[in-house]
């Protein structure tokens, strides 16, 4: 073989390599090339989704003022804005699909009427509030629509004196804490949110508004079912609310009425049934609070001084705690409600020792061990909670993950048995019913006439170190 027979020999795998690197580039640019024709057809499509439907802003702007608008049935182009006070019947029929762009219809008027329209595919924007509807006008009713795929459902910004009823609500399939609000209020006055269903959207909160009202809506899926914030003097009748984070939260919002509001499985970590945080002048009654983590959650409230909150009438059931205060506070009057089943009956976390600075008075409760022998349907001695070794999740929280466990059962069994030291006397109740069936017949006590006096924490330790006994007790429990 003579040298240039060599060099061809030796170039023949580098030029095999060359033909290799050229085929991998061109095989790479084909590729590109058709995901930018997929991408470039996609758009236009994307786009022409709502292009190819109808103007629903053209049919607005023909209706008068005061006219009432019943479009044809079928698919709509939004968003959408009225600026006059019209009346528009969708009928079951009509659909309005913002292409994700925007609210689907907002509303810059006074006395217009939505209802009966199918409202879909907002855009995502949190800093604009891309919504279902957004209100920004009083006296509107907004009912009867199916609002899906939407941010926020219903925004009320400064607005009064509206009605939200019967729409179900829905958002974008969003992980929940980037959900949107079902409905939320801001700084709006006398507005009526009523009889709407809500499925997987993140809050209805209630911010800077008072004197709204809040009945029979039924929220499942979310973080919090309601949440107040400075809001005062609403009210929130006969809701159902299941399976959320939290089921009602109201944090600096005095002189709010909770009734008859059905309330459960709020579980988590978090999780709690009613809350209140530096909140005064609540009155809570007639609610059912069941298989949550907490059932009532009290921190500094009342927060006003010479201000009182009233429990009456509840049911609070098959929770982890049944009352928890976050510390030793006061001001609270609990009387004629029902604790069963609730792991814990009443906690007080971080250095409080006592929660029996408040009022308890003619509850039932289904751990109380005594008897009724004079059958006036009151239990002939008073009920008392004393805190022993589940005193130690109490104090630190972290421990809270070993409550219920057999080791703290048995520490708290022997502590009961012979306790090495005076346990803490979280509540005293000193007329328990014997029968939840009995609580719901009893009277109301008139506020006129005057409520046993709070026992001081003199009398308190004094009377505790006076009845209590650990061997008669056992006794006692074991029917002795």
């Amino acid at each position: 073989m003579n040298l240039q027979s060599k060099i061809n020999f030796h170039n023949q795998p580098l030029a095999g390599v060359k033909l290799v690197i050229v085929f991998a580039v061109y095989r790479q640019s084909l590729i590109l090339a058709a995901l930018l024709l997929l991408l470039s057809a996609a758009v236009p499509q994307a786009s022409a989704s709502t292009e190819n439907y109808p103007s629903f802003q053209d049919l607005v702007d023909d209706t008068e003022a005061g006219g009432i608008l019943i479009p044809p049935p079928g698919t709509y182009a939004g968003p959408v804005t009225i600026s006059d006070a019209i009346t528009v019947d969708g009928q079951g029929k009509v659909t309005i699909d913002a292409g994700g762009k925007g609210s689907v219809i907002v509303l810059d008027t006074d006395g217009a009427t939505i209802k009966n329209l199918r409202l879909t595919n907002s855009g995502e924007s949190h800093n604009t509030i891309d919504s279902g509807v957004q209100v920004r006008g009083d006296f509107n009713v907004i009912k009867d629509n199916v609002i899906d795929n939407c941010l926020f459902g219903v925004d009320l910004q400064q607005s009064k004196n509206n009605i939200v009823r019967a729409n179900r609500i829905s958002s974008k399939p969003f992980d929940l804490g980037i959900r949107g609000d079902a409905i939320r209020l801001w700084y709006s006055f006398d507005n009526k949110i009523t009889d709407n269903i809500i499925r997987d959207s993140r809050d209805m909160v209630v911010w800077y508004s008072r004197d709204n009202l809040i009945a029979r809506n039924d929220a499942r899926g979310g973080r919090y079912s309601l949440h107040f914030m400075y809001a005062q003097y609403n009210e929130v009748v006969d809701n159902h609310y299941e399976n959320n984070s939290v089921g009602i939260f109201v944090m600096y919002s005095d002189g709010v009425h909770l009734k008859n509001n059905y309330i459960a499985h709020a579980t988590g970590a978090t999780g709690m049934g009613i809350g209140f945080k530096e909140t005064s002048d609540v009155v809570v009654t007639g609610n059912q609070v069941l298989y949550c983590a907490t059932g009532l959650y009290l921190d500094v409230s009342p927060f006003q001084p010479d201000t009182v909150n009233l429990f009456e009438n509840n049911l609070v059931a098959y929770s982890g705690i049944g009352v928890l205060f976050l510390n030793d506070w006061t001001g609270n009057t609990l009387k004629n409600n029902r604790f069963k089943g609730n792991i814990t009956q009443v906690a007080v976390s971080g250095g409080g020792k006592t929660a029996n600075r408040n009022i308890w008075q003619g509850n039932y409760w289904d751990d109380y061990e005594g008897f009724d022998q004079d059958h006036d349907k009151v239990g002939d001695k008073p009920y008392e909670l004393f805190s022993y070794a589940d005193r130690i999740w109490m104090d630190v929280p972290s421990a809270r993950f070993f409550k219920g466990s057999p080791v703290l059962e048995v520490m708290d069994f022997l502590e009961r048995l012979a306790p090495f030291t005076q346990p803490n006397m979280l509540v005293r109740d000193k007329q328990p019913m014997m029968t939840a069936e009995w609580v719901e017949q009893v009277d109301r006590i008139s506020d006129t006439q005057p409520s046993d006096p709070i026992d001081s924490e003199a009398e308190i330790q004094a009377d505790t170190q006076k009845t209590f006994d650990a061997y008669r007790a056992l006794r006692e429990s074991l029917g002795r």
